[in-house]
């Protein structure tokens, strides 16, 4: 038995790194090859503003899907994904290709096309449904259809939150990547080595590391809509698998233990939206017109360097991981309303210092436009 946990081990060990070499091999070879295809500017694209400067192409996310796509098959031929019958039909595998494969190609499409909100939104919806057709669905009240509105909300809001966070080099990878760390380690702490979903997280994971060679700063490439859209999608299905299942069963309405692991984990993405949406609709603009007022800015705003926001808020995402694996052991009997409150604080300080750098930034950031103005009516005087 242990032989062959290990054998399951060095395996998994393997194809990781496979997954790393080949999303290098696949990077470079786009890199090296693009010529206009996926190109975007400082100025990006309508509702979308990049931080960078220079064009470059926004080609990452091909290298996440062959990845994806490679790590199915890879399920196939160690005789991994069947269902519970023993057969080959697996629904949720099948749910997860069909939703990340269209999340795929919305981006695909906006990245060439620069698709109409609308027609974006109702592809995301699309995925959704997918998803909750083939069993993703997150179980937060007994009410099948506030289920199902939930599901909805949080798998959309996730493809656009993913999306929007997608602003300055390596913030997005960085952050998916310890997401997908989290929910390696939820299922390892399950004792389930031999669950399917392990290869299929290891792959995107090391497409993710090996596309960091080049969206790391300064980046030659950026992943694009295409990558933060099916990424968007996938780590919905993976979070509703593995973060939403904890809940009480006797427990009719809302469960607050069931909300602290998506929570934890997903709390880079989500502090981002929150602050963009808030700060949006108090100066009477729409949350989805582009603009230079994320968190990740504002850091930059303060004197940070584009290398050390992502070192920043790579390692408050890492930092939530090793939170949920302390608190994990405890969620079976040992758990009280204490430990949901200590959990909750975490994420509303860390949320609250954001807000204060945000604002430290945005102070900082007018100071300098002041003087710029200043010196400019100075030279025009002269």
């Amino acid at each position: 038995m242990e032989t062959e946990l290990g054998y399951k081990y060095l395996f998994y060990g393997m194809f990781f790194v496979i997954a790393i070499s080949f999303s290098i091999l696949i990077n470079f070879l786009i890199l090296r090859f693009s010529s206009n295809l996926g190109m975007r500017d400082q100025g990006g694209g309508p509702g979308q503003v990049r931080w960078g400067l220079g064009s470059k192409p926004s080609l990452g996310g091909f290298s996440f899907y062959i990845i994806f796509l490679v790590s199915l098959s890879v399920l196939g031929v160690v005789g991994g994904g069947g269902g519970a019958d023993g057969s080959y039909f697996n629904k949720q595998l099948i749910g997860l290709m069909a939703a990340s494969s269209l999340g795929f190609l919305i981006g695909l499409a906006d990245d060439a096309y620069n698709t109409n909100p609308l027609v974006k939104f109702i592809g995301q919806f699309t995925c959704a449904n997918l998803l909750i057709l083939t069993s993703y669905t997150i179980p937060v009240t007994e009410s099948l259809e506030f289920n199902y509105i939930f599901t909805i909300l949080w798998i959309i809001g996730l493809m656009n939150s993913i999306n929007m966070l997608d602003n300055m080099d390596a913030i997005t990878s960085t952050v998916s990547i310890t997401i997908l760390l989290g929910a390696m380690v939820l299922t390892l702490l399950n004792g389930t080595v031999d669950n399917s979903y392990i290869v299929i997280m290891l792959g995107v994971s090391g497409a993710l590391i090996g596309f960091l060679f080049f969206n790391w700063h300064p980046s030659r490439m950026y992943m694009g809509d295409t990558g933060s859209q099916f990424l968007g999608v996938f780590l919905a299905a993976i979070s509703i698998m593995f973060f939403w299942n904890i809940r009480t069963p006797y427990i009719g309405m809302f469960d607050l233990r069931q909300f602290i692991i998506p929570l934890l984990l997903f709390i880079i993405p989500l502090c981002d939206t929150g602050t963009v949406v808030i700060r949006r609709l108090a100066r009477r603009q729409s949350p989805f017109v582009g603009g230079k007022d994320h968190i990740a800015h504002h850091l930059a705003y303060l004197g940070m360097s584009d290398t050390w926001v992502a070192v920043l808020l790579g390692s408050v995402s890492l930092a939530s991981v090793g939170i949920v694996m302390f608190i994990y052991p405890y969620y079976e009997n040992d758990w009280n309303f204490g430990y949901t409150l200590l959990a909750l604080g975490y994420f509303l300080a860390v949320f609250l210092i954001f807000q204060v750098l945000y604002q430290l930034g945005k102070r900082k950031q007018a100071a300098r436009d002041r003087l710029r103005r200043i010196k400019a009516v100075k030279t025009a005087k002269v």
